[in-house]
């Protein structure tokens, strides 16, 4: 290709913004018009043309819709790593813990914190005391 066929004459724009408008890819585009796919990407947001939905994000999404309308049974005693994964965390939420972190059925309290500090009224009072409280 010399010079002149990759230049960006009105024709050629319109058919960008042509098949822009019939959603081919980008890459097809580049093909149809003789230019790579970088060049069309440049040219489109120089345009000003809408953007596209990722490719890959519309492919993860369709692939997680079904495993969400059907989530699998989790056995009662998960390996502790994958126990782990199933607690909900907050910075809003009391992290008081019960029970042995080492063994399934551990989880944190969840009430609401007190500002400023990790846990609820009732466990910054235990938590947080000082040498005068003892006496």
């Amino acid at each position: 290709m010399t010079d002149s066929a990759n230049a960006w004459t009105d024709e050629r724009l319109e058919q960008l913004r042509k098949l822009w408008d019939d959603g081919l890819s980008i890459s097809q585009i580049g093909e149809a018009l003789g230019v790579s796919r970088n060049a069309i990407a440049g040219k489109a947001h120089r345009m000003g043309l809408p953007k596209r939905p990722s490719p890959i994000s519309k492919t993860t999404t369709e692939v997680k819709k079904p495993a969400k309308a059907k989530p699998p049974a989790e056995p009662e005693n998960l390996p502790l790593r994958l126990e782990l994964r199933n607690l909900s965390w907050s910075r809003s939420k009391c992290c008081w813990p019960f029970g042995d972190p080492k063994k399934t059925g551990f989880y944190f309290c969840g009430a609401r914190v007190v500002p400023g500090k990790p846990y609820c009224l009732e466990h910054c009072e235990e938590a947080y005391t000082t040498s005068r409280d003892s006496r």
